[in-house]
């Protein structure tokens, strides 16, 4: 008798913890929340730390800012990010990491390729997602994902205007990464609207993943070529190894890129006399005189002794955006994450955002933003906002 009633007390006891464990694994409901989650992916170690740490420190100041305002429609932001290494699938594991956490809504990933491979889960699970700095066309080929940042078309084309418009150089040689989903987006739209600008791409060299480290020949080919320019449209940390190799040839053309560049002045061990008049085509500029820009800047600086850059400030407006969508589409946290994906992203298409990146920045239902760029030139080993001329 003991030993039947042991058992039958023992079944109710394993069914309650499943009927619990069913319960508490369910992220499609934010039921019993009474504060929002935000999530950050990006690449906190590793060789585009610095992309992913910006990212993850813009987005907690516009969270720690809205919390100390009242939050949104009156609740609370519970934040937390999650390191990538700027590997696809790790990228997707922290995607589930912050899923099993409760997320409502995902700020990445950081970089384009990772940010393309979470894109697949949250668009499976109808999960609202903005990149900041996801740039590939195919980030946003879903409906609940937004970023913040330029398309690489976009970036392409809008370096070559600038380029002619403001008469930089006439004769420009191109290093690309050909594995690179955003390099070679951007070396495409940039190489098309030269043309139209009457520019002469007068050297055209790739290098790849395997084979970033030794840049002489594509220098060489662009010196024989008399290029008067260099098109950079890739990532700082083999930029900062062709400007070495270029100075070591002596071959001093003027070198341009894109948002990608951004944390050259941070690599370990580089100097920065190298990068003296080095430009690129950005949304964001740190000494920019807007009061909100430098209020972000001021924060920024206190927090992590270092001045923010692109993707910290293309992090705070993405925050920014949410809190905009949200209190347009009245959520409240404890909806379901699908109906706050359809609620916000419905939402981002009536919204108008005062963003450190741009003014009365907007978006379509493509997920794209509508906003001005800006060039920056490195002047006395920091970024100065290029005066139109």
């Amino acid at each position: 008798m003991k030993k039947k009633l042991l058992s039958a007390a023992l079944a109710v006891v394993f069914t309650a913890s499943m009927l619990v464990g069913c319960s508490s694994s369910n992220s499609g409901s934010g039921k019993g929340s009474d504060k929002f989650k935000i999530g950050a992916i990006g690449p906190f170690t590793g060789a585009y730390a610095a992309y992913g740490n910006a990212v993850q420190w813009g987005a907690k100041i516009a969270v720690d800012e809205i919390n100390a305002s009242g939050g949104i429609n009156g609740y609370q932001i519970e934040f937390k990010a999650e390191d990538d290494e700027t590997d696809n699938q790790k990228s997707v594991n922290a995607y589930n990491t912050l899923k099993d956490w409760g997320m409502q809504f995902l700020v990445g990933s950081t970089t384009s390729g990772c940010s393309i491979a979470v894109s697949e889960e949250t668009h499976n699970d109808n999960m609202f997602q903005i990149t900041p700095s996801g740039s590939a066309s195919d980030c946003v080929n879903y409906d609940n994902v937004f970023r913040v940042c330029f398309s690489d078309p976009a970036q392409g084309t809008a370096s070559a205007q600038y380029i002619a418009e403001h008469k930089i150089a006439k004769k420009v040689g191109i290093i690309y990464d050909s594995s690179d989903v955003y390099s070679n987006g951007i070396e495409q739209t940039f190489e098309k609207e030269a043309a139209n600008q009457g520019l002469e791409v007068v050297s055209k060299e790739a290098f790849t993943a395997d084979s970033k480290t030794d840049f002489t020949v594509q220098l060489q080919k662009a010196k024989d070529g008399g290029a008067e320019l260099v098109f950079l449209p890739i990532y700082y940390s083999e930029a900062a190894l062709i400007l070495q190799q270029a100075n070591t040839m002596g071959f001093a053309p003027k070198f341009f890129g894109c948002d990608g560049m951004d944390g050259i002045l941070g690599v370990e061990k580089f100097d920065k006399k190298l990068a003296e008049g080095l430009m690129l085509l950005t949304p964001f500029s740190a000494d920019a005189e807007d009061d909100l820009t430098k209020k972000f800047v001021e924060t920024f600086k206190k927090e992590h002794d270092i001045v923010p850059n692109q993707f910290a400030a293309d992090a705070y407006d993405a925050v920014y955006a949410i809190k905009a969508a949200a209190e347009k589409a009245s959520l409240t946290p404890d909806m379901s994450v699908s109906d706050i994906c359809d609620k916000t992203k419905e939402a981002m298409t009536q919204i108008t955002v005062d963003g450190v990146t741009s003014p009365q920045m907007t978006w379509s239902a493509k997920g794209e933003p509508t906003k001005q760029p800006k060039a920056v030139v490195i002047k006395n080993g920091a970024y100065a906002l290029m005066e139109d001329k």
